[in-house]
This record gives structure tokens, C-alpha cells and sequence, in this order.
């Protein structure tokens, strides 16, 4: 079967859909990481034509859902960039346990593989129990996947190997249950976290937190938006807080960036003023 390329006005005009349909604003998406992601949908589900996926995603809700996850960034792994983990672990962390309430915010977090790596340095520094992990993303199926706590046991090798690099001195496999194909986490791992949908793009601040991660996903959104999620986490860091972003993300050329200072290379900034 042959598949159609879409074109600039289909984006505009799904877009436009998306945003008055549904609540969901697309528009300030990288438009070339976003036209890769429709492309790639069509060629998937096995869609002839640009009409027909836009017709599916504007009547059957749950192809929308299914469109959305597509649409959205959801590749992660637990201790991604461990030596990054490593100086959570050593220098962030320990600073953060002076505070009597610890408040993470987890944005954008895919299907939380990062939240339960924090979780896991938290409890190994005994600081879990005094802890709030909030695990936000736009889409509300991964966001199920943090509660229920299972991740595929393919997985566990890898995650091993990172979680050794990130400083963890514990047997990895102590920490979950495999089954099958499934791997299931301690339920006191995710006794801390509250895992909800929140919109970068449309959504406001909801609390005060000493550490944000918001890793890869900046990288796709064009320069206005990138600006008014930094802004979204400057409104809702402490000072003195910790901003957490991805390897090829940082703040240098932003209106926040006079408030801060790297703290190790240029993913994790500290909040001065």
C-alpha cells in the first residue's frame, strides 16, 4: 500500500483541529519533528491518505488517543545518562535534604521511568519518606503506566547497568518483581508520587518545587515555546532550586538565564535569584 506525504496545510489544518477539538495546542511544535511524526503515523496504522487520518482522529476518540501517544515524545529509559544521575545522587540531592518537604516535578515524563529512578535514590538515601514526586505528561495513557509501575523486563539489563554507573551500591533486581514479560516495582516507590496530565504547552504552575526535570523535551518545540516553558519553571522553582534538562537543551539564550548558573555542564541549572 501506498502512503501519501503530508504537506505543510494538512499540518496547519490538524493542528488547528487538534487544538479546538480537543484542548491539545500542537502549534508551537518544531514543525519538522512534528511532520516526521504524522508521516510516521500514517505509515504505522497504514493510512492511504492524509484525509482519511484526519477524519479518524476528528470522530473516533480512541484513534485520537492512540494519535496523541504517536505525536507526543515518549522514549525514555531509568538512569538515562547515569554519570548526570551520579551528580544528583552526590551534590543535588544531599542539598535538598536539609528541606523538611522534598517537591520534585517530573515534566513531561513519558511512561516514568525517570520518576522511578529518582524514587530509587531517594529511598537508598533515605530521604523517600519525606519526598513528593510529581510525574506530569500530556499524554494520559503513560501517565497510567506510572501508576501501575511495570516496564518490560527486556529492559532490566540495561536499566542495571545505568543505575551501577549512576552510584547505586543495591542489587537492581531488589527492586521489582519480574513476571513473565513484565517487570512490576516496589509499590513503596511509587507511594511518593502523584501522577497527573498537565499540558506545558496551555497549562499553568500548580506548586513550588526544589527540582525540575523536563529532559528532551524542549529540543521539540520551536524558540516562543521553549521561552514559555522556561518560564512556566522559573514561576515554579524555589530559589536555589535545581532545573534538570537534556543534553542538547539549555537556558543560555533565554529571558531566565541571568538567574542562573550551570551546576554540572550545562543540563542542570541553579536557580540564584
Amino acid at each position: 500500500m501506498e502512503v501519501s506525504t503530508v504537506h505543510d496545510n494538512e499540518i496547519d489544518l490538524l493542528v488547528a483541529s487538534l487544538a479546538e477539538i480537543y484542548g491539545y495546542d500542537f502549534s508551537n511544535y518544531a514543525r519538522a519533528s512534528l511532520k516526521r511524526r504524522i508521516n510516521r503515523l500514517l505509515v504505522i496504522d497504514r493510512i492511504p491518505s492524509f484525509a482519511e487520518l484526519f477524519y479518524r482522529i476528528k470522530n473516533e476518540p480512541d484513534y485520537f488517543t492512540h494519535a496523541v501517544e504517536e505525536l507526543t515524545v515518549n522514549v525514555t529509559e531509568m538512569f538515562r545518562d547515569p554519570y548526570m544521575f551520579k551528580f544528583i545522587r552526590e551534590k543535588v540531592l544531599p542539598v535538598l535534604a536539609t528541606h523538611p518537604l522534598i517537591r520534585i516535578w517530573h515534566a513531561g515524563c513519558a511512561t516514568g521511568e525517570e520518576v522511578y529512578s529518582t524514587a530509587i535514590m531517594l529511598q537508598e538515601m533515605n530521604l523517600l519518606h519525606k519526598s513528593l514526586l510529581y510525574a506530569t505528561d500530556i499524554n494520559p495513557s503513560v501517565i497510567e503506566n506510572i501508576r501501575r509501575g511495570i516496564f518490560p523486563v527486556s529492559q532490566m539489563k540495561q536499566y542495571s547497568e545505568n543505575y551501577i554507573l549512576s552510584g547505586g551500591k543495591k542489587d537492581f533486581s531488589s527492586y521489582y518483581t519480574a513476571k513473565y514479560d513484565f517487570a512490576k516495582f516496589d509499590e513503596q516507590l511509587k507511594s511518593k508520587m502523584i501522577a497527573a496530565t498537565h499540558n506545558l504547552v496551555s497549562d499553568r504552575s500548580f506548586n513550588e518545587f526544589q527540582l525540575i526535570f523536563c529532559r528532551n523535551v524542549l529540543i521539540y518545540f520551536d524558540k516562543n515555546l521553549q521561552d514559555k516553558v522556561l518560564n512556566l519553571f522559573d514561576a515554579s522553582l524555589e530559589t536555589l532550586g535545581f532545573l534538570v534538562l537534556g543534553a542538547k537543551e539549555n537556558i543560555r539564550f533565554s529571558d531566565i538565564a541571568s538567574r542562573y548558573v550551570q551546576s554540572h555542564n550545562e543540563k542542570i541549572w541553579r536557580k540564584m535569584q
